[in-house]
């Protein structure tokens, strides 16, 4: 058997490229539309919390309770909606929803702090239980920063912690979200675009003319995928582009080592959506079968939520998502500069997968137009 023309697959791939780019505004869809949706996830999905409305209830009304408002308020975490010396003001204001967070600073809290036995009561709405969580710790070390550098009683602590965080020293959320939805995009348009092109070759009968023609299936299957892939390049480049000069991320690893991953994460996505095209017998039902796969894998990635925080068999799951390896090596390329023997193991799983899914979608494929 003659190995795959080259020829044929050029021309393949230049009539998809026609036909995709044939309505000017798929272009906007393929190339502006992740540009948007960087901007949507770099502004609007982050997890600093910053600005929690706090009421605060002051009952002793001097000047050191005066100094612990404004050092919650001084480092931008905190903002005072209300202030009262009623407690009931508070309550009513937790209820209402007029802010998440209360402080109850007690009659007499200037001569206990000098005494060493001062308190504080803090109040939050548990409803937002993650902004809750993250208000509650800022609260915490800013009380236990004030109260040490005010209490005279408290003894000189013989041991001095100084923290310091690696790799993102501000602890921004943006840095570690903007590079994850290089793979989310990249996953999405490489799925559902491969997805969509087979079945619309089946539903308006040009497949069953490609079929007679002398197009070996392995050349049809190279056609229809690898202009997708290269639809996904240039993707990679405008979002790089973007999250380097527009939101400042910064980029310390190899751009080849992101790259040569990015190639193996294709491989992984258009062998899915190819998959997904050999199941599905209408564009609607391979655009709504696209959508179910995908929730599941950027739930189960490590894009929201920490894959060491799930139960243990979403744990094991977890090792069979493309996108959870692709994540945790291009973050590794972002902020920490990792080289290819740091994630050789995550690069050699995106190969087993993409290999596994690109197989079998051939296989069915084959079959399906044989």
């Amino acid at each position: 058997m003659s190995a795959p023309s080259p020829r044929r697959i050029a021309e393949m791939v230049r009539k998809e490229l026609r036909q995709t780019f044939r309505d000017p505004r798929m272009a906007r869809v393929l190339f502006v539309a992740p540009l948007i949706q960087l901007l949507v996830f770099g502004y609007a999905v982050s997890t600093d919390v910053r600005g929690t409305s706090l009421a605060v209830v002051d009952q002793d009304g001097g000047a050191e309770a005066r100094a612990l408002v404004e050092a919650m308020t001084a480092g931008g975490y905190f903002r005072v909606v209300l202030r009262s010396d009623r407690p009931a003001d508070l309550v009513a204001a937790l209820e209402r929803g007029d802010a998440l967070a209360a402080l109850a600073i007690p009659a007499g809290f200037a001569r206990d702090l000098a005494a060493g036995r001062a308190r504080v009561q803090l109040l939050l709405d548990g409803t937002q239980s993650n902004t809750a969580t993250v208000a509650k710790g800022h609260a915490e070390r800013i009380v236990a920063s004030f109260g040490a550098s005010r209490s005279a009683a408290v003894p000189t602590p013989r041991l001095d912690a100084r923290l310091r965080a690696w790799y993102n020293p501000d602890l921004a959320s943006r840095n570690y979200n903007v590079p994850a939805v290089i793979g989310a995009l990249l996953l999405l348009i490489c799925q559902l675009l491969t997805a969509l092109a087979v079945v619309r070759e089946r539903e308006i009968g040009t497949l069953d003319q490609l079929q007679v023609s002398p197009l070996r299936p392995v050349e049809l299957i190279l056609g229809k995928t690898l202009p997708f892939g290269l639809v996904g390049l240039v993707d990679l480049a405008l979002i790089t582009t973007l999250a380097l000069f527009w939101f400042r991320v910064p980029f310390r690893g190899s751009p080849l080592l992101l790259l040569g991953a990015t190639l193996l994460f294709l491989a992984c996505g258009l062998g899915l959506g190819l998959l997904i095209s050999t199941v599905s017998k209408t564009q609607q039902e391979a655009f709504l079968s696209s959508f179910l796969l995908f929730m599941p894998t950027m739930l189960l990635s490590g894009f929201m939520f920490p894959v060491s925080s799930m139960p243990p068999l979403f744990r094991w799951l977890t090792l069979a998502n493309p996108l959870r390896h692709f994540l945790e090596i291009v973050r590794g390329v972002f902020l920490q500069g990792v080289t290819a023997g740091d994630v050789l193991p995550q690069l050699g799983a995106l190969a087993g997968i993409g290999a596994l899914l690109l197989g079998l979608a051939v296989h069915r494929f084959a079959r399906a137009t044989g």
